[in-house]
């Protein structure tokens, strides 16, 4: 079943009994370690000859472009301090610019990154509106991670403020370059 945005209903409403089910120290494992969420192509951009800087020499001409791809691993680049210096708000608008073009991977970053408050204010609300972006433009095992984020940062809000941070997915466009 899915909403008017193309958004399947399972994706857009949290399942209850996983958040009762679903034990935060895994989300904080994934957090940590970023196994589940970090896709493989960030993993080449950043291994590239093993040269971090190269890397990210590399990524900012398509970043400039507004390439999505590119957008989004510069960002996570930035996050981690990867061949640039560490900047959260950096990161945050990079991730943004991607994500507001519907790449999957930078809407999951964006999300956690309002969740801890990371370079933009804490908001679970919008945390919460792009882990329901991030889940529907992402597939398989990745799905299922945003999904659980989102379930995560569900467990923190009110009824109220999870009906808005579904009404703002569902509103929710791809910006066009």
């Amino acid at each position: 079943m899915f909403i008017d945005a193309g958004i399947p209903v399972s994706i857009v409403a949290p399942r209850r009994s996983a958040l009762v089910r679903w034990n935060l120290s895994a989300v904080l494992l994934v957090l940590l370690f970023g196994v589940a969420v970090t896709p493989i192509a960030y993993a080449d951009a950043l291994t590239h000859g093993g040269h971090h800087a190269h890397a990210a020499r590399k990524l900012s001409p398509p970043a400039q472009r507004g390439n999505t791809r590119a957008l989004a691993q510069l960002g996570f680049m930035y996050e981690h301090g990867f061949g640039k210096p560490q900047a959260y708000t950096v990161a945050a608008d990079l991730y943004a610019q991607a994500a507001a073009q519907g790449n999957a991977s930078a809407q999951g970053r964006l999300g956690l990154m309002y969740d801890k408050g990371h370079g933009v204010p804490q908001n679970f609300v919008l945390a919460y509106k792009w882990l329901i972006l991030a889940a529907a433009h992402a597939s398989g095992r990745e799905q299922d991670v945003y999904l659980r984020l989102r379930d995560a940062v569900a467990s923190k809000m009110s009824t109220d403020e999870i009906v808005e941070g579904q009404r703002l997915a569902l509103n929710w466009e791809p910006e066009r370059r």
